[in-house]
């Protein structure tokens, strides 16, 4: 018997405006994606590792949770489907990925999607990815009046080929405000910009994806943010990745303060 393919994400529906994304924490990649990529490619090690678990305790405080379970090596759902650069200027990798972060090349000589292939899988895993979460958004907005989108994100703490030295910690990207009101980036901001231990920055190097940019609409209601989290914060950046909840916990206390600000705030 053939092991069952999963859904294109996990969702836990809310009762609050705020809808929480994870669209790099997936691993699954089909069997046909599997065989042509390189023994390191199929570990994922650019994988968003432990995120939902870092935001579990949200859907008790009546947040939605949407899991994308496709690794990000099938199809990047952050990115344009039409390749533009997220980030003029600098490194930037592709809808569907060639090379790692480390630059290592993902897939076997000869092997590598074509563009047909890329359209392919735009078509099969992005596209209606982004026609969920849109509804889902939609139904929110439709609920309460207005929707929170937190893209969750999570990144090595010094990756050279994106930026040099190491990342601050907590990353708030709101496309340089145009993604949500302003006064619903600086609640979020206080709460990053204060956490003892923690360095901060908003709209820094990661100012937010294509989900941040594409769904976040304020003039419609849609706020959209995205936060990108140094890994260091919260477990071991080596293979096999564990989780490390001593080193987790002043983390996961801050993400609760964060989640009680975007919950607080009102249009």
């Amino acid at each position: 018997m053939s092991a069952q393919v999963p859904l294109l994400d996990v969702w836990c529906e809310g009762r609050t405006p705020l809808l929480i994304d994870v669209p790099h924490a997936g691993t699954y990649i089909p069997d046909e994606l599997r065989a042509a990529l390189t023994p390191h490619a199929q570990n994922v090690p650019d994988a968003d590792w432990h995120v939902p678990q870092l935001y579990a305790f949200a859907t008790e405080r009546g947040a939605s949770l949407m899991v994308a379970t496709h690794a990000r090596y099938v199809i990047d759902l952050n990115r344009d489907p039409q390749g533009a650069v997220l980030y003029p200027g600098a490194d930037n990798s592709e809808l569907v990925p060639t090379t790692g972060f480390d630059r290592r090349p993902l897939y076997r000589p000869g092997t590598a999607p074509t563009a047909a292939e890329i359209e392919a899988r735009r078509a099969r895993y992005w596209a209606p990815y982004h026609a969920q979460l849109a509804q889902r958004l939609e139904a929110i907005r439709a609920r309460h009046g207005y929707a929170i989108l937190l893209d969750a994100h999570s990144i090595r703490s010094r990756v050279p080929r994106f930026f040099a030295g190491r990342l601050p910690d907590l990353n708030l990207g709101t496309a340089d405000g145009g993604s949500c009101a302003a006064s619903l980036q600086a609640a979020a901001f206080d709460v990053l910009g204060r956490a003892d231990g923690f360095s901060a920055v908003c709209n820094g190097r990661f100012k937010g994806g294509y989900i941040t940019r594409h769904h976040g609409a304020p003039a419609r209601g849609v706020h959209a943010l995205q936060l990108e989290i140094a890994q260091a914060c919260y477990m071991h950046e080596d293979p096999p990745w564990p989780w490390e909840p001593q080193r987790a916990r002043p983390l996961r206390a801050v993400l609760e303060r964060l989640i009680g600000a975007l919950l607080a705030w009102r249009p």
